[in-house]
């Protein structure tokens, strides 16, 4: 690491010593963007997250999800996402794990389809995680990314077949404490998704593919709102063309399974699909009904996806 504990660029401070070689990273062009982002989106962050606390209660005192009759021309009208890339459009087989060498390098010579680099729930999210997590990113982005094992083993990119490269950034509901905007952290998702896209973006493009990500944690379309107009604001700081991002919702929170036609119309100029989060969506009745002993579950091991709230998740 470096011996520079603070560095700053623009009102953006990071409060923790650079891992090595992973100083190219936050530059002050790169620190400009992600302030610009948490100055423009960290308000309206904070007020969804409130909106969720204010939900909660709502189910503690027994209310319960429903579709929203105000959006029913979403759900019953006719319209579409924008067109899905080529490289997209086959994703039998997808595979994901924390955004680290050894496991990148793995994942996408493995003949998978796609492979979710995960900066969210696999990675462990220490500061020096998160950064070295960009820097194997960035070295995978261009295919100079080599890992040696603790027994001498190297591992390389092959030089072709490769999986399609897909990075997950941290929900809206993680800050990251190590870097904050006027004294306050700033959001975790807008650190993660900035400091990839600001980097790597636009040699995506260049080789063919794109700047594509995994959202996590939704839990409304205004949430999923949220993300549509970061993306559009990245593209047009960056000079990337309208669209270019490529998003896939998570839907593991059992409120967003009520608005899912309203997230991918939220989302409709960056959406490429929808997925089941098995686990956390479990986990999320869990935690919105934990004050209703109707919703006590069992042992998760009987929780199989033909469970009929499971099942009428993963078939809606």
């Amino acid at each position: 690491m470096t011996n520079t504990a603070l560095k700053t660029a623009s009102t953006l401070t990071i409060r923790a010593p650079i891992p090595a070689a992973c100083e190219f990273l936050v530059t002050p062009e790169a620190l400009a963007f992600v302030a610009a982002l948490q100055e423009k989106f960290g308000a309206r962050r904070e007020q969804l997250l409130a909106k969720r606390v204010a939900r909660q209660k709502e189910f503690d005192a027994g209310a319960k999800p429903d579709f929203n009759p105000a959006t029913k021309a979403i759900r019953e009208g006719e319209w579409k996402v924008a067109p899905v890339p080529e490289d997209l459009l086959d994703r039998r087989v997808e595979i994901t794990g924390p955004a680290e060498p050894k496991m990148i390098i793995n994942a996408l010579n493995s003949g998978a389809k796609v492979f979710m680099a995960d900066l969210e729930d696999a990675l462990s999210p220490t500061w020096e995680r998160v950064i070295e997590g960009q820097k194997a990113l960035y070295d995978a982005v261009r295919l100079q990314l080599a890992y040696q094992s603790p027994e001498g083993k190297t591992y390389t990119l092959n030089d072709k077949n490769l999986a399609v490269l897909i990075v997950r950034p941290r929900g809206w509901h993680l800050p990251e404490r190590h870097v904050t905007l006027g004294g306050k952290p700033i959001s975790g998702a807008l650190f993660d998704f900035g400091l990839y896209f600001f980097h790597n973006a636009a040699e995506r493009i260049k080789r063919g593919t794109g700047p594509y990500f995994y959202i996590p944690k939704q839990e409304s379309a205004e949430e999923a709102q949220l993300w549509a107009d970061v993306f559009a604001f990245a593209e047009d700081y960056c000079g990337i063309t309208h669209g270019s991002i490529k998003a896939t919702v998570l839907i593991e929170v059992i409120t967003a399974t009520f608005e899912m036609h309203e997230i991918l119309h939220a989302l409709k100029d960056y959406a490429v699909g929808l997925n089941c989060g098995r686990w956390d969506y479990i986990f999320s009745t869990i935690k919105k009904f934990h004050a209703r002993p109707e919703y006590v579950m069992p042992d998760r091991t009987q929780l199989t996806m033909n469970v009929p709230f499971l099942k009428s998740y993963y078939e809606l």
